[in-house]
């Protein structure tokens, strides 16, 4: 299986360098991935890295903990798809779902969906923190705010995606929402697990070295 096209190669570390965001967007051209995910301050300089290419630009909302106010979160994404952003990655509120303020919870995904026109919005929901009661209601909440991912882990907390993290999401979600597995992929057998298990896309900085067939350190 050809994977390049699954990985949202991620470079999203607070210390990021222009150096190392320059070689992470050389390596999304080279191997062609679906798309460089990147903290929002490298947004406009990766749309204009990559015009050339049909690698999308991604970028994060709200991150890594998802305790902005929905109103923050849906400027932060306009401003980002004003930057170029092609797909927005964003964090609920874990706490507002851990107390079953559920009404907050689809308010704050509902926020950055109509915020985001016609772009893909993937909902991090932060897996690790969750029971598989609350995995199941994030996903449900996801898919009736409009979403079109829901997405394990921003790779920050606790643990990253799992294969039964996975499976749980796929289970819920049903066959037509992307479902997209990050942090814990850090070889070709890793990344197909996960695809196995259900996921549709696949968060890694270690992008390169799954696609060599390699296995990467990190977090992420």
């Amino acid at each position: 299986m050809k994977l390049n096209k699954f990985i949202d190669h991620t470079i999203l570390k607070p210390d990021t360098t222009y150096q190392e965001f320059e070689r992470v967007l050389a390596e999304a051209k080279e191997y062609d991935f679906a798309s460089v995910c990147v903290n929002p301050t490298w947004v406009s300089l990766a749309a204009e890295g990559l015009k050339d290419s049909d690698v999308k630009v991604c970028t994060v909302i709200g991150f890594p903990l998802g305790a902005n106010t929905p109103a923050v979160k849906a400027f932060e994404t306009k401003d980002a798809i004003a930057n170029g952003a092609d797909e927005i990655d964003m964090v609920i509120n874990i706490g507002a779902l851990k107390d079953k303020r559920y009404d907050l919870v689809l308010e704050d995904i509902k926020a950055v969906v109509e915020a985001s026109g016609d772009k893909l919005v993937k909902v991090i929901i932060e897996a690790c923190l969750l029971t598989d009661e609350e995995k199941v209601k994030a996903c449900q909440l996801s898919q009736e705010a409009g979403a079109d991912f829901v997405k394990t882990s921003t790779g920050f907390s606790t643990g990253g995606a799992t294969v039964a993290d996975v499976a749980l999401m796929r289970q819920t979600v049903g066959p037509d929402m992307g479902v997209k597995a990050s942090g814990g992929a850090r070889s070709y057998e890793d990344a197909l697990a996960f695809i196995q298990a259900g996921a549709t896309r696949i968060g890694a900085s270690s992008g390169v070295a799954i696609m060599k067939g390699e296995k990467a350190d990190g977090d992420y």
